[in-house]
């Protein structure tokens, strides 16, 4: 297990005065540090810890979503009154439905 692969961020925190350090597959875990250095230094230690005890407790590790598939396809649920207004501005585009989601989604 390389915790190189997981997703951190690093973003400051006006309540603590501080950086906040968090890595989205442990989204219970954070760090707080007067850097922003440090700030990653200790979420990536705090992952290492946790991922060393899952390992020796024989736990489900959280997969790094950098190392997982994608399909590419997802639903999502709208009122209709949306995706009768969806489908018309794609019609008006000339673009299908999904091709108009997903440039909706990509911006």
């Amino acid at each position: 297990m390389n915790i190189d692969h997981y997703t951190y961020r690093i973003t400051w925190s006006e309540e603590d005065e501080e950086f906040v350090g968090l890595c989205v597959e442990f989204p219970s875990l954070s760090w707080l540090a007067a850097t922003q250095d440090d700030a990653l230094k200790g979420i990536r230690n705090i992952v290492l810890e946790v991922v060393d005890d899952l390992i020796k407790s024989d736990e489900h590790v959280p997969e790094a979503l950098s190392e997982k598939s994608y399909s590419g396809k997802f639903m999502v649920r709208v009122p209709p009154e949306i995706h009768r207004h969806l489908a018309m501005e794609a019609a008006e585009a000339g673009v299908s439905l999904n091709r108009l989601a997903s440039s909706k989604l990509a911006h």
